[in-house]
Parts: C-alpha cells; structure tokens; sequence
C-alpha cells in the first residue's frame, strides 16, 4: 500500500485463466477465506458499469500506450438495479491502484449519461465529494461523456488481514448502449473468449503466504487487462464502427 496525499493505493495483479483453472482455484479458497457478504446466498453478483472518456479518448490511448499513471471515470451499479449507484474514479500509477467513488442519485445518474453536468451553483454542490466535483469540471473543460457499458458476473473472496479481495468475473460483455444502463435487455458483445475468466487479486501492504501459495500465482498467467479498453475496442469492432 502506498500513500500518495489523501489516496491510498493498492497492490493489484490480473490473471487469464481457464474453467479447469477456475475450478481449482475456487475449490481452495473456499476451504480458505471466506465469500465477500454481498454475494449473499448466490455466491455472486452482476456488475455493470458505464465508462466515460474524453473527446480524445485519452483514458483509451493511455491504456493502450501503457502510460504509467492514468485514471478513468465510471458509474457503477449492481445486479442492474438502481438501489446503489456510484461514480468512480480508478486512478493507476506504478503499477499500484486507488479507487475513489461518490454516491448518486438516479435523477443525477441519468444526467451525466445525457452528458449534461450537475449544476455547480446549487447549495447542494457545496456538498459534492471531491471526485464528483473534479468529474464535473472534466465533463466541461474536456468534453467526458459516457461511451460503454461493461457487465459481468462476479464471485469475490476477502480476507481482513492485508486487506486481501480475490475476484472471479466471467461473461463479460460490453454495450454501447449507454443510454439503456438500467435496462436488463442491452445488445451484448462477448469480450473473452468461452471458457476464458479473470481472476483479480488485490491487497495493500501484503498477501499472506497461505493465500498466495494455494493461488499457485507464479504459474499463472498475468495480463494487464483492461475492461473498458477491450470492451469498447470489441464492441466498436462487432458493430461495424469505428472509434470516434
């Protein structure tokens, strides 16, 4: 975990892995560490995001050039409902991590999917949080507007010590139907091959050795995957367009 002013970032590994893979992995951390409570009785949930960029898509040429220190901007929801919706912002640097978010209403969610920034001279936008009021002004000065939607299942382990989250996520897709982020019926494009899912493991000063060791990371593949890059790059490509 490093510190950087007020934010806090986090160690963060990415791997590609396989259903046999799954699997087995799966099987041991059950036996390990317990499901995050908000899997509830399913053992998982389905996350949708909106990821927004500029009118350079600069959040999608820096992911592509590899800059070491970038950020994006997304909104957030879960299981396609509305109950809990919150802005993000996912800040990377060294190879570390920070996540930053807000919460919104869904009168102030569906404003910024219309590209139309909250109001700054309310009495309301005294109480803003810091991250919301920096993606106002990028919203003005630098044109953001929403651009995909990315969805996926997930299945996510925690452990307090170390501040350690595994994640399992598979089926994910990616829309540009942006302007139907709460519908459950959005026009999908697969952005993994079948029987592909991404484990992300995630912690802040350390990663017991139990863990690591069951996880067999070093046998692993680690990648560098990026949700919004490659599902905005596949979903542009299945739909015949090209990236504007």
């Amino acid at each position: 975990m490093a510190m950087e002013g007020q934010r806090t970032y986090r160690h963060e590994y990415k791997f590609l892995i396989d259903e046999r893979q799954k699997a087995r992995l799966y099987y041991r951390l059950q036996n390990l560490i317990p499901l995050d409570a908000h899997a509830g009785t399913e053992g998982h949930y389905w996350i949708r995001s909106v990821y927004f960029d500029d009118y350079r898509d600069s959040c999608f040429y820096q992911n592509e050039d590899g800059i070491n220190e970038r950020a994006k901007y997304r909104i957030r929801i879960y299981n396609v409902s509305d109950r809990s919706i919150r802005l993000e912002r996912k800040s990377k640097k060294n190879g570390m991590t920070c996540k930053e978010s807000a919460a919104l209403t869904r009168a102030q969610c569906e404003l910024l999917l219309q590209g139309r920034p909250l109001s700054m001279d309310t009495p309301q936008a005294e109480q803003y949080p810091q991250v919301l009021r920096q993606f106002l002004v990028l919203m003005l000065q630098r044109g953001m507007r929403a651009k995909t939607i990315v969805e996926y299942e997930r299945i996510p382990f925690t452990y307090p010590a170390g501040n350690v989250r595994i994640t399992f996520d598979r089926n994910i897709s990616s829309s540009l139907q942006t302007e139907r982020f709460f519908e459950r019926d959005t026009l999908r494009y697969p952005i993994l091959a079948k029987g592909r899912q991404l484990m992300e493991v995630k912690f802040d000063e350390y990663l017991p050795s139990f863990i690591r060791e069951n996880l067999e990371i070093g046998s692993l593949q680690q990648t560098s995957f990026s949700k919004y890059y490659l599902g905005r790059k596949y979903t542009v490509s299945c739909a015949g367009g090209r990236l504007k």
